[in-house]
């Protein structure tokens, strides 16, 4: 018997920019309940999504039809101590993988800067963090298991079936559903992260060399100002002595600052759009440097407690500086008043057919705004100036991209489309965002 538990309760994603009413939610407690639900979803006509942590900004979750809730299969499955290998059931969450991956020495190999994400959600959307060296998290996917459209369970790895892998390690949730992924992980390792102010124009005049010479280089730049906040971290074996935060410092830096202050100012300046620039320039007056080094998921990672919605782009990689130039220029022109700060990383190029890294090193650029203001415009805007420099969307954030532009940005899409045409023939998994960025 299927665990139903529940349907047409609104469901919402984090930032509020996405919502639907399922007709029916699932809560598989095994691969065996999976295929019964796609099998369900078969016999009544309802599409099935799965939904993870709901912190996509765009409707790849959403849907009308059947609701996949995996939060009953979490946790780990298997290790392979040797291969520094584990196998995840789909609905484990970021922040839960290092309880689960320190008592065997390993780590993920990167991480993005939020780990509320489940680790099926945030490779299926192409979740990434910086590093040239460093490919995006479905790069560590070297094995799943599958439940197609049909309700067939494969089992994905160098042994079987290989060649679907570039294709379901980042499949949009279009190919199936991954009950399990093994990740392939690296001894555990901390970091040390130096923080400091820097001139906007040095960063950009210096870019390519800035992400070269770090293990992991990113920096943000609050507009209307022309300074910047930059991050560097350098790797260390696990035997080198850690230098943490201390607690209040942490707290009033990453809490007090971060997410009580900065929900506080971005309420005002929605209320009082003219402060925007000033207050921007007080903070980028108080911005100081600090060190510290602690476990990777410690200094990767930053709680986010103040909504907003976020649309991010992947870049040729020396490209960088020349969008953020105009970027800046079109902030002036529009006579925008942006209080989020403009978000920049690079990472390597890599396999996955619709990774926005697929076969070239990529400088990715995020802008944001509070949640409760309308991004229509802003995002429009610097949207046409991604796309004049061969921009690829990330998949798990806003844009208006479809089918057509997309098959120009990526070399195998049609590679994509055909896998999707075998493991999903008549679209179960399809809901209104798949219908535009893949065609129906």
């Amino acid at each position: 018997m299927l665990p139903v538990t529940g349907g047409k309760a609104r469901w919402r994603n984090w930032a509020r920019s996405e919502s639907s009413r399922p007709e029916l939610v699932i809560a598989p407690r095994s691969i065996e309940q999976v295929v019964l639900a796609v099998e369900r979803a078969r016999e009544t006509g309802h599409p099935v999504k799965p939904i993870g942590g709901s912190h996509s900004f765009t409707g790849i979750g959403a849907t009308d039809g059947i609701r996949l809730d995996f939060s009953r299969m979490r946790g780990l499955v298997s290790a392979d101590r040797a291969r520094g290998r584990v196998t995840l059931w789909g609905g484990t969450h970021l922040y839960e993988l290092p309880a689960l991956l320190g008592p065997l020495g390993l780590a993920l190999e990167n991480m993005g800067d939020i780990d509320r994400q489940t680790i099926t959600g945030a490779t299926q959307t192409g979740t990434h963090g910086t590093g040239l060296a460093f490919g995006g998290l479905s790069t560590g996917i070297v094995g799943a298991t599958l439940v197609t459209g049909t309700g067939e369970v494969i089992t994905i790895d160098e042994d079987h079936s290989p060649e679907l892998l570039p294709a379901v390690a980042l499949g949009l949730g279009a190919l199936g559903v991954l009950a399990t992924v093994t990740l392939q992980c690296v001894p555990q390792f901390l970091l040390r992260a130096e923080e400091a102010p820097a001139p906007l124009d040095e960063v950009l005049s210096t870019w390519g060399e800035r992400v070269r010479a770090a293990d992991h280089f990113e920096f943000y730049w609050f507009p209307h100002t022309r300074g910047t906040r930059t991050k560097t971290n350098t790797r260390l074996p696990i035997s080198a002595e850690a230098e943490p935060l201390g607690r209040v410092a942490k707290f009033l830096d990453e809490e007090l600052v971060n997410n009580q202050a900065l929900g506080a100012l971005v309420a005002a300046e929605r209320l009082v759009p003219a402060m925007t620039p000033r207050v921007n320039q007080m903070i980028e007056g108080l911005s100081s440097r600090r060190t510290y080094s602690d476990l990777s998921n410690r200094v990767f990672v930053t709680r986010r407690a103040v909504r907003f919605r976020e649309m991010e782009y992947a870049l040729p990689l020396d490209a960088v500086p020349q969008v953020m130039r105009e970027i800046g220029a079109m902030i002036e022109r529009q006579q925008f008043r942006i209080s989020f700060p403009v978000e920049v990383r690079a990472a390597a190029a890599d396999d996955r057919y619709l990774s926005t890294a697929h076969g070239r090193e990529s400088g990715y650029i995020a802008v944001h705004r509070y949640w409760r203001e309308d991004p229509t415009r802003y995002f429009r805007e610097v949207e046409a100036i991604f796309q004049d420099h061969d921009g690829r969307p990330h998949w798990g954030k806003m844009h208006t991209l479809g089918e057509q532009t997309l098959r120009e940005r990526y070399p195998r899409f049609d590679d994509f489309v055909a896998v999707r045409d075998r493991l999903d023939p008549d679209r179960v998994f399809r809901n209104a965002y798949l219908d535009r960025v893949l065609g129906a």
